[in-house]
């Protein structure tokens, strides 16, 4: 995006009452940009979990399409998305799905890399912004819920080792990996 067209976007954000900008200052949501963001996110995710959960879709495939659906799709069909899914609160990648009233639950999760070899732990959420990595991890059955217990790495190789408890697996993940992985301890 060019500056002068980002620098267009914010004066006609800031004449809609969506954000307050002082010249060369910070840009802030309002309270109505704010309710507009958050309704925009959950769109996004309910569609992709509709995506995923009734059409199919794998979690690798579903970020592009309800980035262009959620644009198209009425408040009415989301609230029916929503009524016939269950009223999910994660998305198939673990992000939290704010409520129709904006309220939004996020686990206390960390970094994979940051969590202590010997523990295990949940798999709370996984960065969509990779589609190979997503890929990876279904391919080795790593997803939101998983559970993985983290054991010492080889010395100096800067990577984790995981047993993806459910089939007893054994991982080494690298760091690119392990910063996209969120997690919740296990007792």
């Amino acid at each position: 995006m060019k500056l002068s067209t980002a620098s267009d976007a914010i004066r006609k954000l800031t004449v809609q009452g969506l954000l307050e900008h002082a010249p060369y200052g910070a840009v802030t949501l309002t309270a109505t940009g704010r309710a507009h963001a958050v309704a925009m996110v959950r769109r996004h995710r309910l569609i992709e979990a509709f995506l995923v959960k009734v059409l199919g879709y794998r979690w690798d495939q579903v970020h592009d399409e309800a980035e262009t659906l959620e644009h198209a799709v009425s408040d009415f069909m989301i609230d029916r998305i929503d009524e016939y899914l269950g009223h999910p609160v994660r998305d198939p990648h673990g992000d939290p799905i704010p409520g129709p009233d904006g309220s939004v639950s996020r686990p206390d999760a960390v970094l994979l890399t940051g969590m202590e070899s010997g523990r295990r732990v949940r798999v709370e959420r996984i960065s969509d912004k990779d589609s190979q990595l997503l890929q990876f991890f279904a391919d080795h059955g790593i997803g939101y819920g998983t559970v993985l217990e983290s054991r010492p790495a080889a010395p100096y190789s800067d990577t984790i080792e995981v047993v993806i408890e459910e089939n007893g697996t054994s991982l080494p993940l690298g760091r690119s990996a392990t910063d996209a992985v969120w997690v919740t301890p296990v007792s």
